[in-house]
């Protein structure tokens, strides 16, 4: 997929560059003896290769709960997803809430990474809202701030760290929870909470800090990106504040986008925070998305033990994976069946992450750029079966559904980090 649109070539790629698109069938004969003797060749005929994917929301769980996910799971798993880079977030402990904190997380992905990874630093000490970190001094190592997993309850001190963040030119990543409507509920405050005697997680608990934060945004000029988007009214909100010109961006996750909470089943793999809402929402997020209202698509890949998660759906802790279905399930659910242009899905995995973040990233596969590259099969159908996943986590929605479309290759500055081809 070139800046053009599709285009029938080979690639040929070294040193880490996509050196040249081979479209002339004599020229390739040519070279063919040769390239074979000192190259990979992944044969690709039939499938689509893309700019790689990047996910601004993971959960890679080191330092700290490494029975859970490993970074080298993790990426393994980003990586079989098409994802060449991963933005992970701060619920650690240590929490990356100083420099020191941040290096130990750093180490740890120098020395597992199959992929680039990029650190979220907190926003409040121990993401307890209520002390500042040293904004200035982690900023060089981190892609955003956030306390994901917690909302900054204080008004005052999210208004003083969007201050203080906006001055560093950094992203502020906002997980949007008033904690006092949360009623102790687990699951969206709907029909089903109501059929099967559940406390339900209201839409408000969104949305009323999703509109604090727009404001505070305005006050401060702090660049707001609000995390996993799930209700009707955030969609709202964000689209208004957009016409105002205000610095906010947000993401959605795949599964919001596909399930509504008439699909939920007394299983932990349902359960995740922000709940599975209804089909009105379900519906307002699909057409924020078409409109460019949402920007991204992140995963919130939340893996736990097989443990925690198999407590129902009540007692289960909160989080689904999702770094390996996320292309099959966006384009199942949106592209296949003719929702959204393909070259959206592009959009809202692949380029807008990257303006988001301030990274380089072309628009096609062109010569002369970084080989980030994902190959994807759009013919080929699936069983979603978690037991063949690489992360450690198994608990998704998608378990057992059939998804079109599949990550089948990815390249990662010119190296296949995963290949299903061969």
């Amino acid at each position: 997929m070139t800046m053009k649109g599709p285009e029938r070539a080979d690639l040929l790629v070294e040193e880490g560059l996509v050196k040249r698109l081979l479209k002339d069938s004599d020229e390739i004969k040519s070279l063919e003896a040769e390239i074979e003797k000192t190259h990979t060749i992944i044969d690709a005929q039939g499938c689509l290769v893309l700019p790689s994917f990047t996910d601004m929301h993971v959960h890679l769980r080191e330092p700290g709960f490494s029975y859970k996910e490993t970074i080298k799971t993790g990426t393994a798993a980003a990586a079989a997803g098409g994802f060449t880079t991963v933005c992970t977030m701060p619920n650690l402990e240590p929490a990356p809430d100083t420099v020191p904190h941040l290096k130990v997380q750093l180490a740890l992905i120098a020395e597992e990474s199959a992929i680039d990874v990029l650190p979220f630093g907190a926003i409040t000490v121990g993401r307890k809202g209520t002390q500042f970190v040293d904004y200035d001094a982690m900023s060089p190592y981190v892609a955003g701030f956030s306390d994901d997993g917690s909302g900054v309850q204080s008004e005052a001190v999210m208004r003083e760290a969007m201050a203080r963040i906006a001055k560093t030119g950094k992203i502020l990543a906002a997980h949007c929870e008033v904690e006092s409507l949360l009623n102790g509920g687990y699951i969206h405050d709907g029909e089903y909470a109501k059929a099967n005697g559940h406390k339900g997680i209201s839409s408000e608990s969104e949305w009323r800090e999703v509109e604090r934060d727009i404001r505070l945004a305005k006050e401060t000029g702090c660049r707001l990106h609000i995390c996993h988007v799930s209700s009707k009214e955030s969609v709202d909100l964000i689209r208004q504040a957009k016409k105002e010109r205000i610095a906010v961006t947000c993401e959605t996750g795949p599964h919001y986008l596909t399930f509504c909470d008439s699909d939920l089943q007394e299983d932990g793999r349902f359960k995740m925070n922000p709940p599975l809402r209804g089909k009105a929402d379900r519906e307002a997020l699909r057409r924020g998305l078409i409109d460019g209202t949402i920007d991204v698509v992140a995963t919130d890949h939340a893996p736990h033990s097989s443990e925690e998660k198999s407590r129902g759906l009540e007692k289960s802790a909160m989080g689904v994976v999702g770094l390996e279905t996320a292309f099959s399930a966006l384009y199942t659910t949106m592209v296949s069946s003719g929702l959204m242009s393909f070259q959206r899905l592009i959009e809202v995995m692949a380029l807008n992450p990257c303006k988001i973040l301030g990274l380089p990233k072309a628009p096609g596969v062109e010569e002369a750029t970084e080989a980030n590259l994902t190959i994807v099969n759009l013919d080929e159908d699936y069983v979603v079966d978690p037991s063949t996943f690489k992360t450690m986590g198994q608990a998704t929605p998608y378990e057992g559904m059939t998804l079109k479309g599949r990550v089948v290759a990815t390249i990662y500055k010119g190296n296949p980090v995963y290949n299903s081809l061969q």
